[in-house]
């Protein structure tokens, strides 16, 4: 389970496990709860990839950053990370 905690949005942390480079049991912790509840559950089980080109960029109002930007950049620190264990290991 990696746990991003967020920044300039409404929501302060985003939960969710990382498999295989795809995304599941995406949670966010405050936010607009029915907006952020539709996104998890709209990319359950996508590629973290194509989240990540969707998303990135999206801004809420006057902010420079929504939730869903945020979620794209929780999802490149957690392949990151994935990708520094993957080359620990060989």
């Amino acid at each position: 389970m990696y746990q991003y905690t967020t920044h300039g949005t409404c929501s302060r942390q985003i939960n969710f496990d990382l498999k295989d480079g795809k995304v599941y049991n995406c949670e966010f912790v405050g936010g607009c709860n029915g907006n952020t509840k539709g996104i998890a559950k709209l990319i359950e089980g996508m590629d973290a990839q194509m989240i990540i080109d969707r998303l990135k960029g999206n801004t809420c109002g006057p902010r420079p950053t929504s939730c869903p930007d945020q979620l794209a950049l929780a999802l490149e620190a957690a392949l990151a990370r994935e990708a520094e264990k993957a080359a620990a290991k060989a």
